[in-house]
């Protein structure tokens, strides 16, 4: 028998007597929202656990949107408080979808749909509304801290765990973000960049802890603003290369976590990047550059599809079967290697 590490214990498949409201409006000028209604009993220590994750999702990024949300749900059994910014067609697929989903798992959920509405250089500056979060601490004055999760992102553990890393943020840092890389050989940065970026590799901004207090404090949009003036004819990476200059000028404010919060595809694309998530296991896979999608990468293709074709009810060592054996169908790479330790970074036998 295998038995789970590192992961919440997922909630009964029947369903509970609790009601979820869905509150619409006439028009998509305002946001539509999925709200739980129930009283708990125990609502303070239930609320105490309570993860709010942010993200974009435009285009034709629902199906990935919807995976990233499922696989938070399904990791852990923490209320968790969702807020998208969407297109109208992204906000019909979401909605529909999500009101669809077992009882008990909108049990654990709230569900806030926010139209993208900024200057159309923002919306086109890399993929539609990537930029969004970059106008996060304007458009949720009321949040204080969110987690920014890219759409083609998947967690393999509790978002808890990332979470927690709020609390070894010191008092001037107000972002934690991953490498892009820890290779000289294979980096974008060092080799291809026209603009400050920081540190030795530069940034990935694909999984963002954003204390959206202090980012006020420090005059983020101002920053924002002023970095794509100076800088808008030398970015490639849209958003990703603003938030980099910003915190090569600021170092200060940046925490920096491990490879394995935010493991990115090429991390395995040649030789194996990110030792940590050999030792320790992959926090969030991020399939950037259409990795989940394209053939190009199987492995991480193989995970990717085995949540998404998961089902809410199944018992999750059923994922972990089904994730190990579409691996077992993939060819022999750095990626399958790394991902085939699945007993030892998710499970213990």
């Amino acid at each position: 028998m295998w038995r789970l590490f590192g992961i919440c214990k997922q909630q009964p498949s029947e369903q509970s007597q609790h009601q979820v409201s869905l509150l619409r409006v006439s028009s998509f000028s305002s946001s539509s929202v999925f709200r739980n209604t129930e009283v708990f009993s125990n609502t303070e220590d239930f609320r105490t656990q309570e993860i709010h994750i942010a993200a974009a999702v435009c285009g034709n990024r629902s199906a990935q949107g919807l995976t990233m949300m499922k696989s938070a749900l399904i990791m852990c059994s923490h209320f968790i408080k969702f807020t998208l910014f969407v297109d109208s067609e992204s906000n019909g697929i979401l909605s529909e979808t999500i009101k669809r989903w077992p009882d008990y798992i909108l049990k654990r959920m709230s569900l806030d749909l926010r139209p993208v509405s900024y200057a159309e250089k923002w919306k086109t500056l890399f993929r539609p509304c990537s930029s969004a979060r970059l106008f996060f601490p304007n458009w949720l004055k009321e949040v204080d801290s969110v987690l920014y999760v890219d759409a083609d992102a998947v967690f393999l553990s509790s978002p808890l765990h990332i979470w927690q890393q709020f609390s070894k943020m010191n008092e001037m840092q107000m972002v934690a973000l991953g490498p892009e890389t820890q290779d000289y050989a294979t980096g974008w940065y060092q080799k291809f960049a026209k603009h400050p970026y920081y540190g030795e590799f530069g940034l990935n901004a694909g999984v963002m802890l954003m204390n959206l207090t202090k980012m006020r404090q420090f005059g983020w949009e101002k920053y924002v603003g002023s970095v794509y003036e100076q800088y808008k004819t030398r970015i490639q990476y849209g958003d990703q290369d603003i938030i980099n200059v910003i915190f090569h000028f600021h170092p200060e404010k940046l925490y920096i976590y491990p490879c394995n919060y935010n493991y990115i595809s090429h991390q395995c694309a040649g030789k194996s990047l990110c030792k940590e998530a050999e030792r320790q296991g992959i926090f969030i896979l991020h399939g950037n550059a259409d990795a989940f999608l394209s053939d190009r990468l199987p492995a991480i293709k193989a995970i990717y599809t085995s949540i998404q074709q998961h089902s809410f009810g199944d018992d999750l060592q059923i994922l972990f079967a089904n994730m190990r054996d579409n691996l077992v169908k993939t060819p022999a790479s750095t990626c399958r290697e790394v991902m085939s330790n699945l007993p030892m970074l998710l499970m213990v036998t």
